[in-house]
Formats: structure tokens, sequence, C-alpha cells
């Protein structure tokens, strides 16, 4: 099957070639990493300069490099003076004392760095330890809804939304092809339960196996909701489980390190400033989310929107906060240097009632930053109300605010 390039990532890639400094896939497992990182050999391989060393460590060819003294002789009997040297090692914490070797090919002349590693053995807070600051993190998400409908070969319709809105962005679902809801919900199971078990549970050798699934069960039943630790706990003890606060923090923050899910703090936009607890929750692929939550799109719809919405706005860069007025919320405060957008996000926006809340508190807001009302609204494309743009979820997807 032929690599389908991820042009946002092959650029990214491309632009920070040549600044010294290590290129470090991150994100969730299945995401893509391992598939970029071909896409760059491909895109860069009839290039007369370029020297490329690829090392695939999932690979038995390359099972005798054990550690950085053998990946160094490797690395010495394939490198070439006067070419262009691409250094790229796939699953690298496999290799013991892979830093070493890494940190000392970074001062090579002409050498550029590619590596990705398995969240279970090195996440991105361990990066600077292991490579002492000098590395570029390339976060990689799932699937664009542009890119779903590559991937798959879709139209741009309804039900290729509802597809994607039901499914999520795993690139590996277009291998088992979304007509079959079997396949696709075992391979969503798959994912999630090594993800579970390798980078969770084995990792911080977790012995409460029974609430760490009661966790993020009520996680994905909550996304888009205020919770603080404490709530949390309280509503545990109220299911028969009595666990700390602490318990709680430490188990979502493995969630985070995962990249299972993301957290999402307050900001007060009258007062301008970060509040503390009381965070909402989104997962990184809503299929996974929905996975987890089990049952119908039709009863969680709002939150699954909700969710799709984060994910695109992360995509296209911005820091996101939840907006906090003195008479109500906004939904997304987000913002990026000179730049910042107020969002809200609805299913329908069905009666006044339902535009007069999520119009009104956009209209609260004393400045005049761009404001957007993301719905699913028949018959609605794109309309102005008074200054806020009414997107539907379909365009949004497709843009790049």
């Amino acid at each position: 099957m032929n690599i389908i390039s991820r042009q946002e990532y092959a650029k990214c890639i491309d632009d920070w070639l040549g600044k010294e400094q290590i290129i470090v896939l991150v994100g969730q497992r299945r995401i893509g990493k391992s598939f970029v990182m071909k896409d760059f050999i491909a895109r860069h391989k009839d290039d007369p300069r370029a020297n490329i060393i690829y090392i695939d460590k999932e690979k038995k060819a390359f099972n005798f490099i054990q550690n950085h003294e053998q990946l160094n002789t490797y690395l010495d009997e394939h490198f070439l003076k006067d070419y262009h040297n691409y250094i790229l090692i796939d699953e690298i914490q496999d290799i013991e004392g892979w830093e070493r070797s890494v940190r000392s090919f970074r001062t090579e002349e002409d050498t550029d760095i590619i590596i990705t590693g398995s969240n279970s053995k090195m996440l991105s807070g361990e990066l600077s330890t292991l490579l002492g600051g000098r590395y570029k993190e390339i976060y990689i998400q799932g699937l664009s809804y542009l890119e779903f409908l590559e991937f798959h070969e879709l139209k741009d319709d309804d039900n290729s939304l509802w597809l994607y809105l039901t499914y999520g962005g795993l690139p590996g679902l277009r291998n088992i092809g979304l007509d079959h809801e079997e396949m696709v919900n075992d391979y969503l199971s798959g994912v999630f339960n090594t993800i579970m078990l390798k980078d969770i549970i084995e990792r911080h050798t977790i012995r409460n196996i029974s609430f760490l699934r009661n966790l993020i069960s009520f996680m994905s039943d909550t996304v888009g909701k205020l919770n603080s630790a404490n709530s949390i706990a309280k509503y545990m003890k109220s299911q028969g489980q009595e666990v700390s606060t602490n318990v709680v923090l430490s188990y979502m923050s493995y969630f985070h390190e995962a990249y299972l899910t993301c957290s999402v703090g307050r900001y007060d936009i009258h007062g301008k400033r970060l509040l503390e607890s009381n965070d909402k929750c989104y997962f990184t692929d809503v299929g996974l989310r929905n996975f987890v939550a089990g049952g119908e799109r039709d009863k969680d719809i709002e939150k699954v929107i909700e969710n799709v919405v984060y994910q695109h706005l992360m995509r296209m860069g911005y820091d996101i906060k939840v907006g906090q007025l003195r008479a109500g919320e906004i939904d997304f405060v987000c913002t990026k240097p000179w730049k910042k957008i107020y969002v809200q996000v609805a299913y329908i926006i069905s009666g006044e009632e339902t535009r007069k809340r999520e119009f009104g508190n956009l209209r609260l807001i004393p400045d005049d930053y761009p404001k957007f009302v993301i719905s699913t609204s028949p018959l609605i494309s794109r309309s102005d109300d008074q200054g806020i743009t009414h997107l539907h979820l379909r365009e949004f997807l497709k843009m790049d605010l």
C-alpha cells in the first residue's frame, strides 16, 4: 500500500532540517509516527546529496544493534563524508544508551537526526534530560478530517463526517476498512489495551487496575465537562471505590503522558488570568474515546463534536483554555503569538434559547478578537450574526483559522 504524505508534518520536519536539532516524533501509539518517517525517506531518497541511514528496531534485521556501541559501529559504517547524512531511527528505546550516540552524531556537519520511541520508555518529559535540550519535538496527531477523506477515499459529505466522528483518525484504520464495524472495533480495542498495558500499567506498576479502567471510563463520559481530582475522588467513593485525590491526579497524568488524553485549564476572560483546578478533559483520538464510552453516538454527539473541535484547534497550533465569564463559559479561548480567537461549540442551533446561550456569551467578551460558533445545524455553511461567525462543523474542519 502506498504511503500517503501528511503534508503538515512533512513541512514541519523539512523546516527543521539543518538547525542542529534532533527531531523527535512523539504522539499516541498507532498514530502514524513510523509512516511519517517512511514518508520522509520517500520524499528525500532521490536527492543526490542525501545519504539516508534508516534503522527500524521493529525489524529483525536490526536485532544485532542492542546498545550505543553497536549503534555507533553501524552508523560509522554507513556514514558518508561529503554527503548530507540523514539518520532515522524508529523505536529507538530498544537500544541501550541510544542517547549517547544521538548526542554525538548531532554534532557532525551536514547531519540531521529523526527518531521515534515508545511512549512507555521515552516520554516527552524525559527528552530534555536525555538529549540535553537540543531537540525539536513534533507532536503527531490523528488524521484531520481532510486527511481522513483522502486516506479512506471518501467524498466530503455528511456521511463521511459521521464516520469521522464515530471512528476517529487512527491511520491504521485504512487497512481495516470502515465498512467492517466489528473489525474496526477490534482494532480500536487492540490499540487502547496496548496503550493501557504498555504505556500505563507496566510503566507505572499499576496494581489498582479496576480503578484505572473506571477512571478512564468516567473521563470518556465527562468529555468537555469541568472536573477536579477532588470531585472525581468523591464520585468514585460514591460508587464504592475509595481512592485519594493524589491517586486520581497521578492516574490522570499517566493518561496524559501516554497521549491518550489532554487536559485544558480555565482562563478568566475578564481578569485575564489562569484559574486553578477544574480542568476539562479531551481524548487525542475520538475513536478511542467512543470505544471506551461505548453506546451509540446519537446519545453523546455533543461531547464527540466538542472533542473533535478541540483536536482541530490543537492541529492549527493554538494554545487552548476554557474561557470563564462572570455569567457563563466560553468553550475555547485559543491563542497563538499575535492571534486570539474564541470558539463556542453546539450540536444544533435549533431555537432562540440555544442561540442566545451560544452567541450571547461571546457577545459578553470585551474585545474585538474573532468569535466563532461551530455547529452541525442543517443548511448552515457559514453565516454572520452581528460579527460572530457561525460555521458548520464540516466547513470548520477544512479550515485553518
